[in-house]
């Protein structure tokens, strides 16, 4: 089973850090790419472990990603 999940990517320091915001789950790499790719392997490896019920209670809440302006700075 493929699940489509968003990524959330940023630079931390001298590396990128990768969030699932549905399941809570972060990663890191050097590069946007490897961040990626870890997150990716932290969720496969978060399906394999994670009871069912876990899984649905993670996912049951909704998320939306969007962006705002403000004045300032």
């Amino acid at each position: 089973m493929s699940r489509r999940l968003t990524a959330v990517i940023h630079r931390e320091g001298d590396g990128f850090v990768a969030l699932c915001p549905e399941l809570d789950i972060a990663s890191q790499g050097d590069s946007v790419e490897s961040a990626r790719d870890n997150l990716r392997e932290a969720l496969e490896l978060f399906f394999e472990c994670a009871s069912s019920a876990e899984v649905q209670e993670r996912l049951g809440q909704d998320v939306f990603v969007t962006q705002v302006e403000v004045a300032g700075g």
